[in-house]
């Protein structure tokens, strides 16, 4: 049950163009960046990509999902949050991409449901919007709520600080956001980490994705800090 990569690319290097593919992280915080830059070297396009956010332009530079876009190799964005990426902006304007816009608890409750191996579950939020055009809508408690379905990706992109070779994970502060949700989403789950432990190092109490639902895992060859 080996799971340790050795690179990056070679954690990605079977993921074909077409493919639906999850980004853990929320703004700067919890990004896959190793991953997300060996998807790009790589060439890979025509990706659904799934994010809270498009990847963020700082300082004139395109960092995570971002260059993704910005190379044109993103056909359809699923998110919630659009506002640090003024690219996907006037891509979906001119009809270079679609955008799904879905309200943050809802993306949020579209993947766990997913992981969990629900069918769906209603909810208030959007339901009296153009979001739920189409939907199935029900009125509960005199209230109207709208059915949504799981999100699932044939890859799942998350980054901890901590890991172990069995893909236990450990996720710093705030990096939890959506990766713990993403990592069990996917098909494949790969995770990156910052420092890679031995089976047994890392204490059980502690560990917030269990390696069950971790198919790959590799250590992150550079984190820049940028902010």
């Amino acid at each position: 049950m080996n799971k340790v990569y050795n690179s990056a690319a070679d954690a990605i290097a079977d993921i074909p163009d077409g493919a639906t593919i999850m980004f853990g992280g929320w703004g700067l915080v919890g990004n896959p960046e190793n991953l997300t830059r060996a998807l790009y070297e790589k060439g890979t396009k025509d990706i659904t990509a799934i994010a809270n956010n498009p990847g963020a332009i700082y300082k004139g530079i395109f960092y995570d999902l971002a260059i993704l876009i910005q190379a044109n190799r993103v056909k359809k964005f699923i998110g919630s949050y659009h506002g640090w990426n003024y690219d996907l902006i006037e891509k979906c304007k001119k009809g270079e991409m679609e955008y799904e816009c879905i309200p943050q608890g809802t993306i949020a409750e579209r993947i766990r449901t997913a992981g969990a191996g629900l069918g769906g579950f209603y909810t208030r939020a959007g339901a009296n919007s153009s979001l739920a055009e189409g939907k199935e809508k029900r009125i509960i408690d005199g209230k109207p709520y709208v059915l949504e379905f799981p999100l699932r990706a044939d890859y799942a992109f998350v980054k901890a600080k901590t890991g172990d070779t069995w893909g236990n994970l450990i996720y710093r502060y705030t990096a939890q956001n959506f990766n713990p949700l993403m990592a069990m989403a996917g098909k494949v789950t790969i995770a990156e980490v910052e420092n890679l432990s031995e089976i047994g190092e890392l204490d059980p109490n502690h560990i917030h994705t269990p390696g069950i639902y971790v198919d790959r895992i590799v250590k992150g060859e550079r984190y820049d800090k940028r902010v």
